[in-house]
C-alpha cells in the first residue's frame, strides 16, 4: 500500500469533489436555479458518491461532511459558476461556432474528471478500510458514479449512468486497476494517477466515439 495514501486521497478527494461541484453547478445554472440552487446541487454532486461510499463502509460520520476543506471545494466550485457563468455566456455569444462553448460539453469533460478520480479515491478508502478486491472494485466505481446519479435525479434528468455512453464500465476498470496494482505491490502515488488518467481517457472516448452498452433489441412492431 502507498507510504502517502493519507496525502493522496487528500488530494484525490478534494480535486473529485472540486471538478464534479462544477458540472453540479453547470446543471443548476441550466435549470435556472437561484444560487442557493446552484450551491446544493455543487455540494451534491461533489460530496454524494463519497457519502455512500462512507457509509458502505461504516466509516462515520463521512468525511464528506466533516472535513471543511471538501466542503469549501464545493460551495467554492459553485459559487465560481455563480459569478462567472455570465461572463461565458458573453463569450460564447462572441464566438457561436466554438465547440468549447456549450455547456453541455463542459459537464461532460468535467463529469469525466470526476468520474476518473473518484473510482481511484473510492478504492482506494476501500482497500484502507480492508475491503476485499470485489467489494474495493464496486465501492469504488459507486464512488465514481453516486455523485453524478443524485445531481441528474434532483435536476430531474434522466442520470446519465443509465443512458449515455460507457459510464459506469470505466469507472469499474479503473477502481479494478487500482485492486490490481494493489495486489501487484506497484500502486504507488505516479500508477494511482495513471488509473485516474486511463479512467479519464476510457471516459472521453466513449463520448467521442458514442460507445454504448448493449441496449435490449426493439421488435419491428
Amino acid at each position: 500500500m502507498l507510504t502517502d495514501t493519507a496525502s493522496l486521497q487528500v488530494v484525490l478527494d478534494v480535486v473529485g469533489v472540486f471538478v464534479f461541484a462544477l458540472s453540479g453547478a453547470l446543471v443548476a445554472v441550466r435549470k435556472g436555479l437561484d444560487l442557493f440552487g446552484i450551491l446544493v446541487l455543487s455540494w451534491v454532486a461533489g460530496l454524494g458518491g463519497g457519502i455512500i461510499r462512507d457509509l458502505f463502509l461504516g466509516l462515520t460520520p463521512p468525511v464528506a461532511v466533516s472535513d471543511w476543506r471538501l466542503l469549501a471545494a464545493a460551495v467554492g466550485a459553485g459559487s465560481l459558476v455563480f459569478a462567472l457563468h455570465g461572463r461565458w455566456q458573453d463569450l460564447a455569444a462572441r464566438h457561436p461556432d466554438a465547440r468549447w462553448r456549450r455547456a453541455s460539453l463542459a459537464v461532460r469533460l468535467l463529469d469525466a474528471a470526476g468520474l476518473a478520480v473518484f473510482a481511484v479515491s473510492g478504492a482506494l478508502v476501500a482497500l484502507d478500510a480492508d475491503a476485499g478486491p470485489l467489494a474495493a472494485t464496486l465501492i469504488g466505481g459507486i464512488t465514481a458514479i453516486g455523485g453524478g446519479l443524485l445531481r441528474d435525479v434532483l435536476a430531474r434528468r434522466v442520470p446519465e449512468v443509465l443512458q449515455r455512453e460507457l459510464y459506469a464500465v470505466p469507472a469499474l476498470a479503473g477502481a479494478g486497476l487500482v485492486v490490481l496494482l494493489q495486489h501487484l505491490g506497484v500502486l504507488t502515488s505516479l500508477t494511482a494517477w495513471l488509473a485516474v488518467a486511463f479512467v479519464f481517457v476510457t471516459r472521453v472516448a466513449a463520448v467521442a466515439l458514442d460507445l454504448n452498452a448493449p441496449r435490449a433489441l426493439r421488435s419491428g412492431g
